[in-house]
């Protein structure tokens, strides 16, 4: 890269970084100014992050991936800070740019006038999720996991409440639990190795003395765990759907990225440390993956099912969500993590408009009915109107409550996976690859007994999802005890419009972002361009593969 666009890689963290500081200096009572600074700063991040994306979406002449580099200081790697862009970093900079200014302009309505700082810790939020994607060793990979977090602390107790505060005094701990064990697994990684640099690591980690890989596999272990933690791998999870269901509707939906940060985060280190090129400990911990996703997906699909509340359900989604990514990563086929790329961004963007739906639905139920009905009906009484007021035999719906409907149903097919949304086609791009690892056409025989229960897996919790959202829709718009005209403004439904349209969109450039992820997908499983990108002139110390 040359001139201008050789520091492009180090603004998704300096822009929302210095947009935060500035934040600060400004009282809470301009919340005007404060908006309009949150939000230049934000349209400027995502049009940056488009711009990366083009600039990773590019190959060398002889056709392979390109891996772009930052190098602070100009300190030579391993020994400075590093960061490191390719199309699987440029796609998660996207999705969480896209996220943050749905939830930025829905916050708008009143949230972000309900507590201090808010616009303060929505861009530190962002500084520590972008600098997450981006970096290229562990160390600083925990700095701006720190930066997240402590800036999530924040949003999770944006709007008071007690059932918030005690919820979100439990997210607190569990977080700096798994902050405790992810820097006791970079200590025993760094005392092995010497290293953090991950092209570093990538290139040491086969020439580990034996006696030493066993505290070297427990060091990844602790670490990984902190990050299953993030995930929300069953029985990890347990804290999950309560936080979420607890924060404001904007903080839920900006929440649905992080924990596409841990699945970034195990899907890069996985294939980078320990593919094939690992030596002994080549495939270690894929199996607790693949076994730990799916168990996550029956959790969350048996969790979907029991949900009497939406925000509940939302925050089981995610665990569906998280289980399928991490029984992707578990199985670490090539053709399977690209469906799984393709499916993050769908299934993020779906939670995160959900999440903001549940808020304007909420509005239109009157919980002392919506309890009633529930009760009624667990215990077979009759809930039909008597037979005199069956004379009406049609009642206009109210404009509001006619979007929210049409709203509610494209989410519902999206988190059901079914035709012919973007929901769909991202499962039926991972059962495609189980079934067809070599691609369609070819004689590679039909999946194992693992992949079989996957795939039975995708399709249940797809059923469990699509039940659970016929149920409360009907609940809420179609045989309601008592009909509520919300009040929607539009900055409240517009952002939800817009990320349903993006579901769309995927929809219909379908073929365009999956020759994406197939090209993000080769990219890892041959991490020769990561790894010469970060250490030029590595190829042959590494022993990684140039073919």
């Amino acid at each position: 890269m040359m001139g201008f666009s050789q520091h492009l890689l180090i603004l998704p963290i300096l822009l929302p970084m210095a947009a935060g500081a500035i934040l600060l200096l400004f009282e809470e009572r301009r919340h005007s100014l404060k908006a309009g600074i949150n939000i230049a700063a934000t349209a400027l991040l995502l049009g940056l992050a488009f711009a990366l994306l083009r600039l990773a979406d590019t190959g060398d002449a002889a056709g392979g991936a390109v891996t772009h580099t930052y190098r602070l200081g100009d300190w030579t790697p391993p020994f400075g800070i590093v960061l490191v862009l390719d199309r699987l970093s440029a796609l998660m900079l996207v999705l969480a740019s896209v996220l943050a200014a749905a939830t930025l302009v829905f916050s708008l309505a009143r949230w972000h006038k309900a507590g201090p700082h808010f616009h303060t810790l929505f861009q530190f939020l962002l500084m520590g999720v972008n600098g997450a994607f981006l970096t290229g060793d562990l160390f600083n990979l925990f700095v701006f996991f720190e930066v997240l977090l402590a800036a999530s602390y924040g949003l999770m107790l944006h709007g008071s409440g007690a059932f918030r505060v005690r919820a979100g005094l439990h997210y607190i701990a569990i977080n700096l639990a798994a902050s405790l064990l992810f820097l006791i697994g970079v200590s025993l990684i760094y005392g092995v190795t010497g290293t953090l640099n991950m092209a570093d690591l990538a290139m040491r980690i086969p020439e580990v003395a034996p006696e030493n890989q066993a505290l070297l596999a427990a060091g990844a272990a602790v670490l990984g765990i902190a990050f299953l933690v993030k995930a929300g791998m069953w029985p990890l999870c347990f804290w999950l759907p309560s936080a979420y269901m607890a924060a404001s509707a904007p903080a839920s939906a900006l929440f649905a990225i992080l924990s596409k940060v841990g699945f970034y985060v195990l899907l890069r280190l996985t294939l980078l440390l320990f593919g094939a090129d690992a030596g002994p400990l080549a495939g270690f911990g894929s199996q607790v993956l693949l076994i730990g996703g799916m168990a996550t997906i029956a959790f969350g699909a048996f969790g979907v099912l029991a949900s009497q509340s939406l925000g509940r359900l939302a925050g089981y989604s995610i665990l569906v969500s998280s289980g399928t990514l991490l029984a992707a990563v578990g199985l670490g086929d090539q053709a399977v993590v690209s469906g799984a790329m393709f499916y993050v961004v769908s299934s993020t963007i779906t939670v995160s408009a959900l999440f903001l739906m549940i808020e304007l639905v909420e509005r239109a139920q009157e919980p002392a009915a919506n309890l009633l009905t529930v009760t009624m009906e667990a215990y077979g009484d009759d809930i039909e109107p008597e037979e005199e007021d069956e004379e009406e035999v049609g009642v206009v719906m109210p404009g509001a409550l006619a979007i929210l409907g049409v709203c509610f149903g494209c989410l519902g097919l999206l988190l059901a996976g079914l035709p012919p949304l973007s929901g769909f086609i991202g499962k039926f791009a991972l059962i495609n690859a189980i079934f067809n690892p070599q691609g369609l056409g070819t004689a590679a025989g039909g999946p194992d007994s693992v992949g079989w229960i996957l795939t039975a897996l995708l399709i249940l919790s797809g059923l469990a999802a699509l039940l659970a959202m016929m149920r409360t829709g009907i609940r809420t718009f179609w045989a309601p005890l008592e009909v509520i005209v919300p009040r929607v403004l539009v900055v409240e439904i517009v952002p939800i419009i817009l990320l349903i349209g993006l579901c769309f969109l995927l929809t219909v450039q379908a073929g365009a972002v999956m020759r994406y992820t197939d090209a993000a997908a080769q990219a890892l499983h041959e991490p020769r361009s990561y790894i010469e990108g970060v250490l030029p002139g590595s190829e042959s110390a590494s022993g990684v593969s140039t073919q």
